[in-house]
């Protein structure tokens, strides 16, 4: 009988692990993460101790909780290392935050989701949440949608969970109305939300033309009570910066 079906089922097994331990703030025991993954204790218990061993995963010193380890930091600062277009897109936030005064990000899609590659906080941020290697639905950001609106209504049905996920009251939790919005950003070529991630924030956000369809976005946050006054003159500002940026990366030949 061949190993590979079961080296692959380890592989699998590992990969879900880490997931598991990268989504929960806080520490879980073996009885928590097998609950959650649905693995025999067994095997669970085996991969572990060895995800301990490697550095992937931290332990207490009793070993009855566990917790991302530093080598996986060290996995995802790599990625940021070997992209190309992110220093373009760091200098890109600087402008876009020098001129407009807010918090600005740089996202990328990743299936249902958008990943958080770089941010630059607006100064006057009382509470700053770390957003860079984080993960939210694609559906409750600014980002996620119009990377979303780069898509067919059927591809976003596809691609998105049913039911969608509610993060706050105002979350669009519908695919109909999702898809009317949707059509909406590709009209008029950004979106823009408000208070459906975050409760006391709106956002505006432009895809980063130099992939078809685009993968990357720049949004720009703010104060959701500032929104009615601000969105017009902040919006101008993302398209202009992030038209820059794409300009830029097509020139420099990045892909």
């Amino acid at each position: 009988m061949s190993m590979e079906p079961q080296l692959v089922k380890s592989a699998e097994r590992t990969v879900r692990i880490l997931e598991a331990l990268a989504q929960s703030h806080d520490s879980l025991t073996l009885s928590e993460l097998q609950q959650r993954t649905g693995f025999p204790r067994s095997s669970l218990h085996a991969l572990m101790r060895t995800l301990v061993e490697l550095n992937w995963v931290e332990t207490d010193s009793a070993r009855s909780a566990f917790g991302i380890g530093p080598h996986a930091l060290l996995t995802g600062t790599a990625y940021l290392d070997k992209d190309p277009a992110l220093p373009f897109a760091q200098e890109t936030l600087e402008d876009l935050r020098a001129e407009v005064g807010q918090t600005a990000h740089f996202a990328r899609r990743d299936g249902a989701h958008v990943l958080y590659l770089a941010t630059r906080d607006s100064r006057e941020a009382e509470h700053v949440i770390p957003r860079v290697g984080r993960r939210l639905p694609a559906h409750v950001t600014a980002l996620g949608q119009v990377l979303l609106a780069q898509l067919t209504d059927d591809e976003v049905v596809a691609l998105l969970p049913d039911p969608l996920t509610s993060l706050t009251e105002h979350t669009i939790i519908d695919l109909t109305k999702l898809t009317v919005e949707l059509d909406q950003v590709r009209t008029r070529g950004w979106s823009y939300e408000r208070e459906q991630g975050t409760p006391g924030v709106a956002c505006v956000a432009v895809a980063v033309d130099y992939r078809i369809p685009a993968t990357d976005a720049i949004s720009c946050s703010m104060p959701a009570a500032l929104a009615p006054a601000e969105v017009e003159r902040i919006t101008d500002a993302v398209i202009k910066h992030t038209r820059k940026l794409a300009a830029t990366l097509r020139r420099e030949g990045i892909r």
